[in-house]
């Protein structure tokens, strides 16, 4: 296709990224203030132009053919391009402002984020901040963020990844619990003691432990099973029995010695703990909001998580 025929297709394919990010036409249609029948009739007119269809449209949503998937990933390389070309005019200044979206999971953004985002918006008062709070591992294009925080030792590959931390699981229990429980030495004395677990699929009973080069697993039962650290946390303080904290939870309760760590020397393996990550998806342009929240980030994360 010459340049001619070409160029008055590039805001139908702006449209169709849209659409597709949106998921339906009237959201896009809002979101770029024009009707829901416009946007239609520029799909229809790119599906025509290009001989393919893009689309399967229902009444309830839209879903991309085998074709129209190939498509989008190149409009939407196209339409980052084209934001990437608007925000060089800008790169030569020191100015730093716009929109950053940024996804982090609930406890981790509440317990160790909170202060760091408002210290950041302090520093830069021209970036706004939208933080999706949520413990999904979202995808950066397709959920429309900018950067991605979660913990985790395998990070995603297709992403750039920042180490900007480091959490590690422990293992604690009250001290009137070891009043009259005898403090476990070895993993396997977990298996005659109360433990609380996260009871999010039927493994979590399964604690697997490491110390150097030694292992063990030891299956543990209690009566109550529950997924959220803070609530956690209160359980094992009441003497429900001995659980899992990320340190960041568990270290109010240490320094207050309403918690007391056991089994030090092993590390509790599997989700929730590991390197904390910042991921985005690899650009040849970094904004200088996006270059200074990393450096930020990286500053007061790595202070806080490895001393």
């Amino acid at each position: 296709m010459d340049t001619n025929k070409l160029i008055p297709l590039l805001p139908d394919m702006a449209i169709f990224v849209t659409v597709v990010e949106q998921g339906n036409f009237s959201k896009a249609a809002r979101k770029i203030g024009v009707t829901p029948s416009a946007v239609s009739r520029q799909i229809s007119r790119l599906e025509d132009a290009l001989g393919i269809k893009l689309l399967q449209r229902t009444t309830r949503q839209l879903a991309l053919t085998e074709s129209g998937q190939i498509t989008f990933d190149y409009c939407k390389q196209m339409v980052e391009s084209a934001e990437q070309a608007v925000n060089a005019s800008g790169s030569a200044t020191s100015t730093v402002t716009g929109l950053l979206r940024v996804a982090a999971p609930k406890s981790l953004a509440s317990r160790v984020l909170r202060p760091i985002f408002t210290e950041f918006l302090k520093c830069y008062p021209d970036i706004q901040l939208h933080l999706k709070v949520t413990d999904r591992v979202l995808d950066p294009i397709h959920d429309g963020v900018d950067f991605l925080i979660h913990i985790n030792d395998s990070p995603i590959e297709a992403l750039v990844n920042v180490k900007i931390g480091r959490v590690e699981q422990v293992i604690c229990a009250s001290p009137d619990f070891l009043k009259t429980h005898k403090a476990p030495t070895h993993p396997d004395d977990l298996k005659h003691l109360p433990c609380i677990s996260l009871g999010e699929n039927s493994t979590d009973n399964r604690w697997r432990f490491k110390k150097e080069n030694q292992q063990a697993t030891v299956q543990v039962s209690g009566s109550y099973l529950l997924n959220h650290s803070e609530m956690r946390r209160d359980a094992i303080e009441q003497g429900f029995g001995i659980g899992s904290l990320p340190d960041y939870t568990a270290l109010q309760g240490i320094q207050a010695g309403t918690l007391i760590p056991i089994l030090e020397d092993w590390q509790l393996q599997g989700n929730y703990h590991g390197d904390m990550c910042l991921q985005y998806v690899q650009s040849k342009y970094m904004p200088n909001k996006n270059r200074v929240f990393i450096d930020f980030m990286k500053e007061k994360l790595l202070i806080i998580t490895e001393n």
